[in-house]
């Protein structure tokens, strides 16, 4: 998906809402693991039947299916084949390794499962992510500031030149790619310094986990986050998968999604 297609979904439908589908066999409830094959497919297809209609994406955390094996491989293939194409996908992987290794994750993702985009770690630097950028309307999202407590340890340390080191990755990243095929993480949690990463790239589109759950603040990441092309995907995992565990699970992820829209129109003009 190019990056005006995407544009074009967000304004179709008036959302920015990234649904995650974070499916954790120890969560889904037990009527699927006791009547069907492939309880996490089962729980995903539910799912997507009931949000597909108010997100424009859709992320995979890559880590729930391959504790599994090779049945958690199936179900992320059956789940992924039944996402509608006009909906974005995202191989939250966070994959990042020396350039032949990077080649092959590429093609993983990008060709064996056909994700639209990848997140990626750019710890390693320009060789481990260039092997990424070799797909035509295809995305890389960089993992700029996330919004887990443990990015105090390395992302917010402070080089000599005064400038978090979270700002040089991102300074540095945007020689890779430019706003039609890169994205950066940047978590909700972290709304004071929203408008420090806006200033660094401003015409970028931003994956924004942390909303809900994570206790991330939608106002003013939406506040600080929008840009003239909307340029955020707001992400929301457990919130919506597991608002309810009863068998109605699916209409509250639907109602929860809905919801979550709403508070996003609130603050946003479509």
């Amino acid at each position: 998906m190019n990056r005006k297609e995407l544009i074009n979904k967000i304004q179709e439908i008036h959302s920015m809402l990234c649904v995650g589908l974070d499916t954790d066999i120890n969560r889904i409830p037990q009527f699927l693991k006791d009547n069907y094959d492939d309880p996490i497919f089962e729980f995903n297809k539910r799912i997507i039947e009931h949000t597909k209609d108010k997100c424009v994406a859709y992320k995979f955390n890559i880590a729930f299916y391959e504790s599994m094996g090779p049945k958690g491989w199936v179900s992320l293939e059956r789940s992924l084949a039944i996402i509608p194409d006009d909906i974005f996908t995202i191989a939250d992987a966070k994959r990042g390794d020396i350039g032949n290794t990077s080649k092959l994750y590429a093609r993983t993702f990008f060709e064996t499962y056909n994700f639209d985009s990848i997140t990626v770690s750019p710890y390693m630097g320009s060789d481990s992510l260039e092997p990424f950028y070799g797909y035509d309307d295809k995305w890389v999202i960089i993992l700029g500031l996330t919004s887990n407590k443990g990015s105090q340890d390395f992302q917010m340390q402070k080089l000599q030149d005064g400038r978090e080191v979270y700002k040089k990755v991102i300074e540095r990243c945007v020689d890779f790619g430019d706003q039609t095929n890169t994205m950066f993480v940047v978590g909700a949690t972290q709304a004071d310094y929203i408008k420090e990463v806006r200033s660094i790239i401003p015409d970028h589109f931003l994956l924004m986990p942390g909303i809900g759950k994570q206790g991330g603040d939608l106002k003013s990441s939406l506040e600080f986050g929008l840009n003239e092309d909307y340029g955020l995907l707001i992400n929301s995992s457990r919130g919506i998968i597991y608002s309810d565990s009863s068998a109605q699970f699916d209409k509250s992820a639907g109602l929860s999604a809905q919801k979550l829209n709403d508070s996003i129109r609130d603050h946003v003009s479509f």
